[in-house]
């Protein structure tokens, strides 16, 4: 978390070496990423950023461009887990619906979820989901957040959302480029004037997902 050029997309580019850091090491399962061939690196990687890219064509054929072996099975497995199946079983073709350029006949959450649903279908070790969940409701979040739980991916979400944040294992608060504050939801709001600040001023968006978890 972190307000608007707080370094939160520079710090997560650096996973899938988008960019190289000038000190320190990225480790990834212990082993320094600099020695892991970057093709099979970022293979492992299911990667959303916060420009949503879409093509024209059918939403399988969108989907299945994370993974081009995959089976129509494993193209609705992930767009379930996107919560997107539902919405795309209610259009006219189903998954050989035609979408236009950049989906400009999709609404925003819709678009996300796509993008997500393509990122899970390579099954990635490694999923980043930069403000990914912008446009998505509270409700719709908490579910797709409740997928991603049960996944056997390591998840980094960088979000402006405290309901994003409250179930992870750790939030990383950002700042001017410097790492502020670190830990659990409970623990920041106990530690973090910043944090709790953020948490105060959200508490009418998404409340009922996050009293649910706290």
């Amino acid at each position: 978390m972190g307000a608007t050029g707080s370094g939160k997309s520079s710090l997560v580019g650096l996973i899938p070496r988008l960019y190289e850091q000038s000190s320190g090491m990225i480790r990834i399962d212990g082993r320094d990423s600099a020695d892991i061939d970057i093709s099979r690196l970022r293979r492992s990687i299911g990667y959303v950023p916060q420009e949503v890219l879409l093509f024209t064509g059918s939403v399988r054929d969108n989907i299945a461009w994370g993974n081009e072996h995959a089976t129509a099975e494993e193209i609705e497995r992930a767009a379930a887990a996107a919560q997107i199946h539902d919405t795309v079983m209610g259009l006219p073709q189903g998954y050989d619906t035609m979408i236009g350029q950049r989906g400009v006949n999709l609404s925003g959450g819709q678009k996300q979820r796509l993008t997500i649903a393509r990122a899970l279908v390579r099954k990635p070790a490694i999923l980043i989901l930069d403000d990914s969940t912008s446009a998505l409701d509270a409700v719709t979040e908490g579910l797709l957040l409740d997928e991603l739980t049960s996944m056997s991916c390591t998840t980094v979400l960088i979000t402006q959302k405290i309901s994003s944040t409250v179930s992870a294992d750790l939030i990383l608060l950002l700042d001017e480029g410097r790492l502020i504050a670190k830990g659990t939801h409970r623990e920041l709001l106990a530690d973090s004037p910043l944090y709790r600040k953020i948490y105060e001023s959200q508490t009418g968006e998404g409340a009922q997902h996050v009293q649910s978890i706290t």
